[in-house]
């Protein structure tokens, strides 16, 4: 019987040990993430700038009965980190094409890409679909966008970034671009023949950025 109070003080000091070990972390926890987001908030990361600088139209028809749209065009897109500090890891990017927000292309995808500060990344792909199914509303403003000789496209891009700060990698972030495509068709056309009915449009179009 005289064992318990020992054993109770014991078992009392040992908690109020592995307490203070707890509080103690706690305390180094909160300072780490404290020094993380102050550097966070001193750096400022900036989006990544995006411009969408050549599209090349090899194939663009559409029929009416049925509603089918079959296209192939290369885009040239560049990415250019204005970040100081800041390296981008794109994890992801997905490309297609989009009319009146309806997609007419195949998603494709770009390879893994790491964007060191000041640093930039040009990308070619090539966006094809072949009798892509669009709505009677689409097709009737497509014709009539093409008869007034001017059709604009969206091109978009899609995936996760990770910032890098340091030895620091953050969490992924969405990202969303969108690009503004303006194609002239027939005694309006701005582009310049390139061999095999290829048309090339310079745009040089600055694209809206989400992250």
């Amino acid at each position: 019987m005289s064992k318990c109070p020992n054993h109770h003080h014991h078992h009392h000091k040992w908690r109020k040990i592995w307490r203070r070990v707890f509080q103690v972390s706690l305390v180094v926890l909160f300072i780490i993430l404290l020094i993380v987001l102050i550097t966070w908030a001193i750096l400022h990361p900036h989006k990544p700038r995006f411009t969408l600088q050549d599209a090349t139209v090899y194939v663009f028809n559409a029929s009416a009965i049925p509603s089918l749209l079959t296209s192939t065009i290369q885009v040239t897109v560049s990415s250019h980190n204005p970040n100081d500090n800041i390296a981008i890891y794109y994890d992801r990017l997905d490309i297609y094409a989009t009319y009146q927000d309806q997609q007419i292309t195949l998603t494709t995808s770009i390879p893994p890409t790491y964007e060191d500060t000041k640093d930039a990344n040009v990308w070619s792909p090539i966006l094809s679909g072949i009798s892509v199914p669009i709505s009677p509303y689409h097709a009737a403003a497509l014709t009539q966008d093409q008869d007034h000789g001017f059709v604009t496209l969206m091109i978009k891009l899609s995936g996760r970034v990770r910032w890098r700060v340091g030895s620091f990698t953050s969490g992924g972030y969405h990202i969303f671009v969108n690009c503004p495509a303006y194609i002239t068709f027939g005694s309006k056309s701005t582009g310049i023949a390139v061999g095999n009915n290829a048309v090339k449009y310079q745009l040089m179009q600055a694209c809206s950025v989400n992250v």
